[in-house]
């Protein structure tokens, strides 16, 4: 049995479908080889209705759940780390981190889980848990395009012009967004609808700067709805076919390395089992 530890903060609602959606196939046979051995989440039990829902969930799919508030956690430490490395600094905050990941591995320490999946985990994790296990994230960009928060990664695709984008499951490391891939599926942001929501971006673009129109429209942006939304609908497939490769030992994971059939890759392209049938014709023509 591959078994899996789960972080989530569990935060809103996309937290929930994640889990449910990776249980639900578990439960189905498509994933018969996996289990959630444990869920841990940084926050405590009242802290946030969002979270406590979250809870709920879990202990309704009977699988153990570990928390530990990190707003709880040294928080004089933590925001004199935070100031910190706004000025440019992290010794501080990576020593919070570093004390909070080990009351991770303390709390979870009965567990032998073969990797752990962040699942809207909202802390940045330390060097010490990266080498003790192996992490997987999942990440709203293709491999070597932009880092950062889906918001900041959908309007660097945009300043850019990019003309396609998508999503990937990778290794977390210490470096923010940076570790080695494992899967990525790739979508078009040209072409059909696009077309029409880059022109009026276009228009945009003549009388203000795309940073007053992100401050402006925000999430709300057309284009970057459309952009956001495609993305999505391929996150939860996403994950769930890097964990049946993974369970099924097509893909395995040693150290910092991804391995397919015994050989180093650098990330397996699964858009003709992830992306629609049009979308193939795209990369198929490309290669």
């Amino acid at each position: 049995m591959y078994e899996i530890g789960w972080l989530s903060t569990g935060r809103d609602k996309a937290a929930r479908d994640l889990l449910k959606v990776v249980h639900d196939n578990i439960k189905e046979g498509k994933l018969a080889n996996l289990k959630i051995s444990f869920i841990f989440s940084n926050r405590g039990g009242g802290e946030t209705k969002e979270s406590d829902l979250f809870f709920e969930l879990a202990r309704n799919l009977g699988v153990k759940v570990i928390s530990f508030s990190s707003g709880s956690f040294s928080p004089e430490l933590r925001e004199r780390g935070l100031r910190e490395e706004k000025r440019g600094e992290s010794r501080l905050i990576e020593d919070w981190r570093r004390l909070y990941d080990r009351e991770i591995m303390k709390r979870a320490g009965r567990f032998r889980p073969h990797l752990l999946v962040l699942a809207g985990y909202m802390l940045i994790l330390g060097g010490e848990i990266c080498q003790r296990y192996s992490i997987i994230n999942l990440h709203p960009a293709l491999p070597q395009g932009p880092r950062g928060t889906w918001q900041e990664v959908i309007w660097k695709l945009i300043e850019g012009g990019s003309d396609k984008t998508g999503v990937m499951i990778h290794l977390v490391t210490p470096e923010l967004d940076a570790g080695p891939p494992l899967t990525y599926c790739r979508f078009p942001i040209r072409g059909g609808k696009f077309d029409l929501l880059w022109q009026r971006m276009e228009e945009k673009l003549k009388k203000k700067s795309l940073k007053e129109i992100s401050e402006e429209e925000g999430e709300n942006e057309s284009l970057f709805q459309e952009i956001r939304r495609e993305g999505v609908k391929r996150e939860l497939p996403l994950m769930v076919h890097t964990l049946k490769l993974l369970s099924e030992g097509k893909l395995k994971v040693k150290g910092r390395r991804v391995f397919q059939k015994g050989k180093i890759i650098s990330g397996l392209p699964v858009d003709r089992e992830i992306c629609n049938p049009s979308e193939n014709n795209v990369w198929e023509n490309q290669k």
